[in-house]
């Protein structure tokens, strides 16, 4: 059985930053593009950012460019998610994903796996 556990979340002022962490089991990690995606009241799952299997290859949205940091660990099947610079904006349910093909996609459909998320509230 596959699980994606997310933990890291919380509160945070403007400027600050945060560290969230997804820790995978029930699959060949190493196998799996991984990826953060977000949702916030009232929006749509949106994509954050991805690392392929390997970590050779790493993909932002423009809205966190330059301020978010996407890595992986293949020894302790984890992937996280640092935070710098946090805005309001940035606030959300923030899930972790799993893609099969092990590109580490940016459309939520093609992933296979979903956390159960873990909530970011930055305050201003």
């Amino acid at each position: 059985q596959v699980q994606l556990v997310e933990s890291g979340g919380g509160l945070v002022q403007a400027g600050g930053s945060l560290r969230i962490s997804c820790a995978a089991s029930g699959l060949t990690f190493s196998r799996y593009g991984m990826g953060w995606f977000r949702q916030a009241p009232g929006k749509e799952r949106e994509f954050v950012a991805a690392i392929s299997w390997g970590g050779a290859r790493t993909d932002y949205a423009d809205s966190v460019k330059g301020r978010f940091t996407i890595s992986r660990d293949n020894v302790e099947n984890t992937v996280n998610l640092q935070m710098n610079s946090l805005k309001p904006e940035d606030t959300a349910v923030y899930y972790c994903a799993a893609d099969r093909t092990g590109d580490g996609r940016t459309r939520y459909v093609e992933y296979d796996y979903w956390g159960q998320g873990t909530q970011v509230t930055v305050s201003s």
